[in-house]
C-alpha cells in the first residue's frame, strides 16, 4: 500500500520544491571555497559542488526550473495541439490533409534535434527553452486529438446534435471536447516526464538555463568532470531526474487504467 503512494509523494515533493525554490536560489549560489567537493555528511546531506555550493539547495532551486518548463511546455502544447487536431479532425477535407502533412514533416525530423536548433538560434533562457520545446511538442497532442475526433464525430449523440441544428462550436465544445479530455490528460502526464528530460538535456548542452541559475541538467554537466573525485555531484541530480520521471510515468499509467472505461473497476 505504501509503495503505491510513493510516486504521488515524490510528485508532491517536486511540486513543493518548485514552490519554495525561489527562497533557496540565493542560498544555493553561495560559494564557500573551504567546502569544495566535500562529500555528503551531517553538515550537508548531499555534499557540495566544485564551487562549494550546497547540492541539496541547488536541487531544490532546480526543481522550480524543471517544473516551470514541464508545466509551461505541456500546457501550451496541449492547448494549441488539441485545438488544431479538434478543428482539423472535425472539419476534414483540405484542413485535415494539411494537418496530416505538417505532422508527417515534424515526425520525419527528430524533435529533440529541432528543439536544440531552435534553442541555439534563440539563445539560452527559460522563455526561449519553453518556446523551443513547445514548437515540437504540439504535434503529439494534435495527432491524438485528430484521431479521437475522427472516431467520435460519427457517434450517435454527435450525429443527433448535427441533425438538431446545433452549431459547430457547440458540437466541438460540448459533445467532442469532453470525450477528448481523458486521453489528453494521460498524454499530458507522459509529456511532463518527457519535458523534464528534455529540459535537463538542453541545459546539459548549455542551451537551457545558464549559471548561476540552478538546473538539474547543468548540475550534471558541472559534475561530469569530477566523477572520480566527487561522484555525488552527478548522482544527486541524476537520481532526482530518474525518480521524478519514473513517478510521472507511473502516474500516467495509473490514470490511463483508471480513465479507461473498458476495464472493469477491479482492474483500476
Amino acid at each position: 500500500m505504501i509503495r503505491r503512494w510513493i510516486p504521488y509523494l515524490l510528485i508532491a515533493l517536486w511540486g513543493m520544491a518548485a514552490l519554495i525554490g525561489p527562497w533557496f536560489s540565493e542560498a544555493g549560489n553561495v560559494i564557500d571555497l573551504e567546502k569544495i567537493l566535500q562529500p555528503p555528511g551531517p553538515a550537508a546531506l548531499l555534499g557540495y559542488d566544485d564551487l562549494g555550493r550546497s547540492i541539496l539547495l541547488r536541487l531544490v532551486a532546480g526543481a522550480q526550473t524543471s517544473f516551470i518548463v514541464a508545466v509551461g511546455v505541456v500546457g501550451f502544447s496541449a492547448l494549441v495541439g488539441s485545438l488544431i487536431g479538434l478543428l482539423a479532425g472535425y472539419h476534414g477535407g483540405w484542413l485535415d490533409l494539411l494537418l496530416v502533412r505538417v505532422i508527417d514533416i515534424f515526425l520525419a525530423f527528430p524533435g529533440i534535434l529541432l528543439a536544440i536548433a531552435l534553442a541555439g538560434v534563440m539563445g539560452p533562457g527559460i522563455d526561449n527553452l519553453i518556446i523551443a520545446l513547445s514548437v515540437v511538442g504540439w504535434v503529439g497532442y494534435a495527432r491524438l486529438a485528430r484521431g479521437q475526433v475522427l472516431s467520435l464525430k460519427r457517434r450517435d449523440h454527435v450525429m443527433a446534435a448535427v441533425a438538431l441544428g446545433s452549431s459547430r462550436l457547440t458540437i466541438l465544445t460540448k459533445h467532442l471536447l469532453p470525450l477528448l479530455m481523458a486521453p489528453l490528460i494521460v498524454e499530458a502526464t507522459f509529456g511532463m516526464a518527457g519535458m523534464v528530460i528534455a529540459e535537463a538535456g538542453l541545459s546539459f548542452l548549455g542551451l537551457g538555463i545558464q549559471s548561476p541559475q540552478a538546473s538539474w541538467g547543468s548540475m550534471i554537466r558541472d559534475g561530469a568532470g569530477y566523477m572520480l573525485m566527487a561522484p555525488h555531484m552527478v548522482l544527486a541530480p541524476g537520481v532526482t531526474i530518474m525518480l521524478v520521471v519514473l513517478s510521472l510515468n507511473l502516474l500516467g499509467d495509473r490514470l490511463r487504467d483508471y480513465l479507461d472505461i473498458r476495464l472493469p473497476k477491479s482492474a483500476h
